[in-house]
């Protein structure tokens, strides 16, 4: 039986349409990806499936009883809330029967009541906890925040970025594990370690269906088992992910060109035959050119449009950049230890690392917006710097999208050439109907458009781009990827798509914890290969391969290495071992004091009451800890 089941959905906001005639079902556990062009209304799809939005005609079955919860790209929560209590927000059965448990405990402690009803109520309040989930719900929500990276469950959600409320609203979604989550960009503002344990998560342990509105090309591969793609108002359904989506597509599109080629000929054929003819038609002649005149009514194939991107390069002389023992420290932390890195023309280098290690705060130090700590940071002298920054900071969103690129000038240059700034807008899509629209009301995506036709409208002869893969489609992924591979100079981008890396990268800086900040030849996926081996090597102690990746600075030469965030220590690797043991010591514990404090006659002895009450409190907090550290030891080893 269906989830979720709709008919004719149509969706227009004033001349726009949207799309019409959406006819879909998603069915308990399916795995489907939602793709499309910026623009086509995909999150507007997504939100009216959640009934956050409503459509203008069509309608929607929603099976008795299921559940949906739906991931917004900026969600939203009560300022004053931390982290952890918007995770369990939606635990609402077992957030009452733990209240009350602690409640009747209190009264216990205390004396109040009638001693036979407040244990009969607790034992009761105990028993809806256990079935609501248990104890232990509170350290998995926290250990899947933290997972998230989200390291402070305390922290309030006011004091939080973007990405890191996006964070917390996936944790809540998970813990509630709906029977349809629908997920819009659930990838952005992660990092790739990040990205894995979500795909690991998904694929293993969520039960409920899955609608993904995604580009994360290779999160849709290993996820979807169906790919939907909305384009041109229309919903068209292929099996498989990302791969498979592209082999069935373009076997549809040749489908439809070639019957687009046969209706054109016919054509042809017919209006020859009707210039011949006498005025006077038979029977057999108005049929045929019925025919004819309903072959002409029908549609043409429309030529999906893409995103062109060039940009004008400045020649570049002998050196372009250099970073010699380069460290970065900001708040007394270090991000950046000893980083020497050599910029050649034609150098691609992708950045990787986890949230917060220091990939944006290089690019800083590279355009001199901070200044390093240490070391010697050379630029040279015929280098342009291009920037785009993820936070798109140079968009003015009251401005139009002409506005924000062209200024007042009417053209700008393309390629060598010098094109009106409304040619220009046409080669990002933005067309007449839409130049004026304020850049303050678009989707992510379009924004990202913006963002780079501003950008790629200088000269430079280095590329350093901020996560600009957030929220673009694959199309304008795909034309970025072009321009990177074919563009004269260099090029360093912080990225989390994995697919993206693999095509445009020649070269990995991988930031990986404590300051260290490692070159790597190849492509993402040939980094990937070299750090598993390297983890292997580590866990095998084999101190040649640490010494080799530690950066060599005479004034640390009696000083251990640092250690990675992946990587276990031998006492670390024993202390995991028993782990588990502790954990069912503690629960026991817990279970024995809960078991105590349920006999009438402690209550006769306040103290004892209240030193019970003291240990179980402990222990419970002590299973909370232990499983946290588990948690945390498991995914290092992992």
């Amino acid at each position: 039986m269906p989830i979720l089941t709709t008919q004719g959905l149509e969706k227009s906001f004033g001349p726009q349409v949207l799309f019409q005639g959406v006819s879909v079902s998603i069915h308990s556990g399916q795995r489907i990806g939602l793709v499309g062009n910026n623009g086509t209304g995909k999150s507007t799809l997504a939100q009216i499936l959640a009934g956050i939005q409503q459509a203008d005609t069509g309608t929607i079955s929603r099976r008795r009883a299921s559940t949906i919860e739906y991931l917004a790209q900026e969600p939203r929560f009560p300022e004053h809330r931390s982290a952890l209590d918007v995770a369990l927000d939606g635990l609402t059965a077992w957030r009452t029967a733990k209240d009350r448990h602690e409640q009747v405990s209190r009264d216990l402690e205390l004396g109040t009541g009638d001693l036979a009803s407040l244990l009969q109520e607790q034992a009761d309040a105990a028993a809806a906890v256990e079935h609501a989930g248990g104890w232990a719900v509170q350290a998995q929500v926290e250990a899947t925040l933290n997972a998230l990276g989200i390291k402070n469950s305390a922290q309030l959600v006011g004091t939080m970025s973007g990405g890191e409320r996006r964070r917390v609203a996936l944790a809540r979604l998970l813990t509630l594990g709906p029977d349809l989550a629908i997920l819009d960009e659930p990838t952005n503002h992660l990092d790739v370690e990040t990205i894995e344990w979500l795909e690991t998560y998904l694929v293993e342990q969520y039960q409920g269906a899955l609608l993904l509105v995604t580009h994360d090309r290779y999160f849709l591969d290993r996820i979807a088992q169906h790919t939907w793609e909305l384009d041109g108002g229309s919903v068209f359904r292929y099996e498989g992910g990302w791969e498979q989506y592209l082999q069935s597509k373009a076997e549809r599109q040749a489908h439809v060109e070639r019957t687009e080629s046969n209706r054109q000929n016919f054509l042809r054929k017919e209006l020859e035959w009707l210039r011949r003819q006498p005025k006077a038609r038979s029977g057999k002649q108005k049929a045929r050119i019925s025919r004819a005149e309903n072959a002409v009514a029908q549609a043409p194939f429309r030529t999906a449009e893409n995103v062109e991107l060039a940009m004008s390069s400045q020649r570049t002389g002998g050196s372009i950049l250099e970073l010699a023992d380069v460290g970065v420290d900001i708040a007394g932390r270090t991000l950046i230890d000893c980083l020497t890195l050599h910029l050649r023309r034609g150098d691609r280098v992708g950045i990787v690392g986890v949230n917060g290690t220091g990939k944006t705060s290089l690019l800083k130090c590279i355009t001199q917006e901070i200044a390093p700590t240490r070391g010697q940071l050379k630029i040279g002298k015929n280098t342009i710097f291009a920037y785009f920054d993820q936070a798109r900071a140079n968009l003015d969103d009251k401005l139009s999208i002409l506005e924000n690129v062209a200024g007042d000038r009417r053209t700008l240059p393309w390629a060598g050439n010098e094109i009106t700034a409304f040619s220009y807008l046409e080669k990002f899509l933005f067309f007449a109907d839409k130049i004026r629209q304020p850049v303050g009301s678009l989707s992510g995506g379009e924004r990202a458009r913006v963002g780079l036709a501003k950008m790629l409208q200088g000269t430079a002869n280095v590329l350093l781009l901020d996560e600009p893969t957030n929220d673009l489609d694959t199309s304008t992924l795909g034309a970025l990827e072009d321009l990177l591979q074919t563009f004269a100079g260099a090029a360093l981008v912080v990225t989390h798509d994995r697919y993206f890396l693999d095509r445009f990268a020649t070269s990995i800086l991988a930031f990986l914890g404590d300051g260290r900040v490692r070159l790597y030849p190849g492509n993402f996926s040939a980094y990937q290969a070299t750090r598993s081996q390297e983890k292997l090597d580590e866990r095998r102690e084999l101190p040649s391969a640490a010494a080799a990746r530690n950066c060599a600075r005479p004034e640390k030469k009696a000083q251990p290495p640092k250690t990675s965030l992946t990587r276990l220590t031998p006492n670390e690797r024993r202390e995991l071992g028993g782990l588990l043991d502790k954990i069912s010591a503690h629960e026991a514990n817990a279970a024995e004091l809960e078991r105590k404090l349920g006999e009438p006659e402690v209550y006769k002895d306040k103290e004892k009451t209240a030193s019970l009450r003291e240990q179980l409190s402990q222990a419970q907090a002590d299973v909370v800890r232990l499983m946290a550290r588990w948690e945390e030891l498991e995914k290092r080893q992992a």
